[in-house]
């Protein structure tokens, strides 16, 4: 297997801090395994620009400990050579620690509003979309001067076939998919195979059992994987779009990574919308009926023939999609197969504001990001009444979600080559940072 080393650098010198990550991305057809080390000295890469700071609070959020969980590496055949490697571990911690008590301090300065310092793009988080905008820019900035990431150069991209197919190529397909069967083999064997080996060659998983590290997928493979394996299950921070607790996504530890479905390279069409005056539809879905919470929620309104709440299976010709969103003031996303819907983002591009319907779902940022201020969560139990509910709100309420909407838009954004601070790439990556906060790794 082949590590494809992807992540970017930023123009940033080398730190000292240290943290370990794992990534395993999965993909419908084939898998990129990537192994991270947040490493100090001239060996590691520099992300100083390119990362933000995961959550600090909502139902699913958690303190920055001031004794996080601790880790001691088990004892290794090579131990003098291996201690010499974890010298730096100790500086790791003790700028974690520091970082740490930093954060605290400004979530205990909660009413305090003024900025930090001035930050190279005058951003300064700030507003009702936060659970505690003064914490989170002062986690964003302690992320940047620590975080690093170090990426193993492992192993030969592995391709895998999606079961058998119908086209000219159904022969070879079908053989492969008999084979995979005859074999036990498939994306399982060859996710443990690869955890296997590298805890076999490098250091780093053992000393904390995955705890230090995480993988990522968008797919629904993601979950299966990591109960395949269990240390990556019960220890690593798993960033999965389908964030559903009754499928044991633990937000304490898991990360919600949103869904966005990208038509094209360029998305500055789909962002923006007309304001709140010019959107005369009250709620809009189109979509297939996908699990559960979709077949009620399409089953009872479809057909109801209301003009307030359009609903479609299929949209017809002559509507756009996009353009339905803009025309409306709700945007209903009703959970899937899996409970992450790319409706929710689209929604936001949109400036529609997202109705989420799901009583499992863990929306993504939910530690740093208040959704009560720019969405409508509403539990299967209430979809009769969903009409009800959203007449309900008064417009002035209505026209603040949306203005939230709009601000909370930076942070959903998927750029095109280079991330941007604040961007749907960074702040992944400081919900992963705030996790990786709250554990010690030592000899």
């Amino acid at each position: 297997m082949k590590l494809l080393s992807s992540s970017s650098s930023s123009s940033s010198s080398a730190h000292s801090s240290s943290t370990l990550i794992f990534i395993l991305v999965l993909a419908p057809l084939f898998i990129l395994s990537l192994i991270i080390c947040l490493f100090g000295g001239s060996g590691s890469r520099s992300f100083s620009n390119a990362f933000s700071v995961p959550p600090i609070y909502s139902p699913y959020s958690w303190p920055i400990p001031k004794h996080p969980i601790s880790i001691t590496a088990p004892p290794h055949e090579e131990d003098g050579l291996i201690a010499k490697k974890f010298s730096k571990l100790e500086k790791v911690e003790h700028d974690l620690a520091k970082a740490r008590s930093s954060i605290r301090e400004a979530i205990s300065n909660v009413e305090k509003q003024t900025p930090l310092h001035e930050d190279p793009d005058h951003f300064i988080p700030q507003g009702n979309i936060y659970n505690n905008a003064q914490a989170f820019h002062r986690s964003y900035l302690e992320m940047e001067k620590t975080f690093k990431i170090f990426v193993y150069n492992e192993g030969e991209p592995p391709l895998f076939h999606d079961g058998p197919c119908k086209s000219i190529y159904s022969t070879e397909g079908r053989f492969i998919h008999q084979m995979e069967q005859e074999t036990s083999r498939g994306i399982k064997r060859a996710a443990l195979d690869y955890v296997n080996i590298l805890a076999q060659k490098y250091p780093y998983w053992n000393r904390s059992l995955g705890a230090d590290h995480f993988m990522l997928s968008c797919h629904d493979w993601g979950p299966e994987v990591s109960f395949h394996i269990p240390n990556l299950h019960n220890n690593s921070i798993r960033v999965l779009c389908n964030a559903n607790t009754s499928e044991g996504f633990n937000p304490s530890r898991d990360v919600s990574f949103p869904e966005i479905y990208l038509r094209s390279d360029n998305i500055t069409s789909f962002i923006g919308g007309p304001p709140p005056s010019q959107r005369k539809l009250l709620a809009f879905y189109a979509g297939g009926i996908h699990g559960y919470v979709r077949s009620v929620f399409v089953n009872y309104w479809k057909d109801k023939g209301d003009e307030d709440i359009k609903v479609y299976t299929s949209l017809p010709k002559k509507l756009s999609y996009l353009g339905m969103m803009k025309k409306s003031k709700y945007c209903i996303c009703p959970s899937g197969y899996e409970v992450a819907s790319p409706r929710v983002v689209e929604a936001i591009y949109a400036e529609c504001v997202p109705v989420l319907i799901s009583d499992h779902y863990v929306p993504p940022f939910s530690d740093v990001l208040k959704w009560d201020a720019f969405s409508i969560q509403v539990p299967l139990s209430e979809v009769p009444n969903l009409k009800k509910i959203l007449t309900a709100i008064p417009e002035d309420r209505y026209i603040k979600l949306q203005r939230s909407v709009k601000q909370v838009q930076r942070h959903f954004i998927a750029n095109n080559g280079a991330p941007k601070r604040y961007d749907v790439f960074h702040m992944t990556l400081h919900s992963i940072w705030l996790r990786r906060l709250n554990i010690r790794v030592h000899d």
